[in-house]
């Protein structure tokens, strides 16, 4: 892999501070030249690339050299005990072992499947030769300059649950130690009983067990009341932040609710169909009421499998993860800077409605007067100023399941389902009321917009509508510069005209 720091990273990440801050180890990397190898495989006529891998197991490693690292983060110098970003750029064939080869092998092949992203676990070794077990999840970053040109990696370390199971494994009269120092929470339970009732439905003659949980969805509740905890670790007491494992245990309906219940549901599904292994994530709540997001991991011990009368269930936090998941999807569908969705959103939106075939859609289209002078005269930081009170209107004026996106510099589009012409006529009128009310509350620079309205009947019609409606914005601009006496490229900005409505 070759490596590149990159001065644009905290613009593609929209707050600069947060990559560096994240409590996860990111790993920001640029994948195009990998994807242009794909596009040449199948170019060549490779249908399937994760077979094409398996007869050519030398190219994984051509593959590899193919990424270029942009940036790691604090966190992930400190996973891998790098004292900076060089040291670690300088020692990859160390931290990069064949042994991760074969995960590598998978991620390229949900790439290559059209997916946005992949997740997988893998080994890596620190620069002092530890071996790091790693739960990766990579996500394609929209807006991107050439396909797959950022990709962002966030790494969790798993290492200790890992080492954990194996040496549990490997040794058993250890295991009780290993439960009880365990950094994860883990759960010995009785299902004995689950077990019992699952042989008597067979013996009925119940089959789609699946169909017989819709039709009696009490028995979800039955078999988690005969669940019987027989113990949990010090790990478990921390995690639900518990004073005690009796406490716990006599108040586990605050624990596991109703998102809960439905994840039980599914496990009972995967234990009918006879996988006693499996893991899922699920929600789960502390005792003092805190949302937990959970990897659950339940196995059933060896030599139990005829009565299921030891179940150990493991628990991992996932919390900070998935608050970093969930601001990675809030970044590939939002302008950071006026927290509108982006043209990557509108696109996909625009497409949702045309495969919905939706008879009836209304376009908005808007543009901020004055915009360039701003910038040129005041600085860019007074224009983004605009642009957040812009952004402020907008997510006020319009309501689900209306959606509005910056699709350009100072172009805005509202999409508004099942709206004729008065209904987009009112919500225009409401922006404009709502620009004039933002103009009474801030002094200085006044907002000023431009609007085109234009109503599609025909779902095959949609682009043709939004030209009709950017027609009828450049219209209504052009008449508002012709009013004020000047072009576009030199306003007097903050000076209304005498009878002449800024904001239109």
């Amino acid at each position: 892999m070759i490596e590149a720091d990159d001065p644009q990273t905290s613009q593609v990440l929209g707050l600069p501070d947060l990559f560096d801050a994240s409590p996860m180890a990111f790993w920001l990397e640029d994948y195009s030249a990998l994807y242009d190898f794909c596009e040449s495989l199948r170019a060549a006529g490779v249908r399937d690339l994760a077979a094409w891998l398996r007869q050519n197991p030398g190219q994984l490693t051509h593959c590899a050299s193919l990424i270029r690292i942009l940036r790691v983060n604090r966190q992930a110098l400190a996973l891998y005990e790098a004292p900076s970003q060089d040291a670690l750029m300088a020692n990859l064939p160390a931290v990069f072992r064949d042994d991760m080869l074969a995960g590598f092998a998978a991620e390229i092949n949900e790439l290559w499947l059209g997916k946005r992203g992949f997740s997988s676990l893998t080994a890596n070794y620190s620069l002092s030769g530890k071996r790091l077990d790693l739960s990766l999840k990579a996500v394609v970053l929209a807006d991107a300059r050439r396909p797959w040109d950022r990709v962002l990696v966030s790494m969790e370390n798993v290492t200790e649950l890992q080492n954990v199971r194996r040496q549990a494994q490997d040794s058993a009269r250890d295991a009780r130690e290993f439960f009880e120092q365990a950094p994860v929470s883990l759960w010995v339970e009785d299902f004995s009983t689950i077990k019992a009732l699952f042989d008597e439905l067979r013996v009925r003659g119940v089959s789609d067990f699946r169909t017989f949980l819709d039709v009696h969805p009490e028995f979800v509740e039955r078999c988690l009341q005969e669940v019987r905890v027989l113990d949990v670790n010090g790990y478990t007491l921390k995690m639900f932040k518990a004073p005690s494992q009796a406490e716990l245990l006599a108040r586990l309906n605050e624990v596991f609710r109703d998102e809960a219940r439905r994840s039980f549901a599914e496990q009972l599904i995967e234990l009918w169909e006879g996988r006693t292994f499996h893991q899922k994530e699920v929600q789960n709540h502390t005792l003092q009421g805190d949302l937990l997001y959970i990897h659950l991991q339940l196995s059933i011990f060896e030599g139990c499998e005829h009565d299921w009368s030891m179940v150990l269930v493991s628990l991992t936090d996932i919390t900070a993860r998935k608050k970093a998941e969930a601001y990675l999807e809030y970044l590939g569908q939002h302008d950071v800077l006026t927290q509108l969705k982006n043209r990557t959103f509108f696109v996909d939106e625009l497409g949702r409605l045309a495969r919905r075939r939706v008879p009836l859609v209304a376009f908005i289209s808007l543009d901020l007067n004055n915009l360039k002078f701003v910038n040129d005269q005041t600085g860019h930081a007074a224009g983004d100023d605009l642009l957040r009170r812009f952004g402020e209107v907008l997510n006020k004026a319009i309501d689900r399941p209306g959606q509005v996106a910056r699709i350009g510099g100072d172009e805005f589009m509202v999409l508004l389902p099942g709206a004729d012409e008065a209904a987009a006529q009112a919500a225009l009128d409401n922006i404009r009321t709502l620009v004039d009310l933002n103009n009474q509350y801030y002094s200085g620079t006044r907002l000023s917009v431009s609007a085109g309205l234009a109503v599609c009947r025909d779902p095959g019609a949609m682009e043709q509508a939004m030209k009709e409606a950017d027609r009828a914005m450049y219209q209504d601009k052009s008449a508002y510069y012709r009013a004020v006496g000047h072009d576009r490229r030199c306003p007097v900005c903050d000076v209304p005209v005498e009878g002449q409505d800024n904001a239109a």
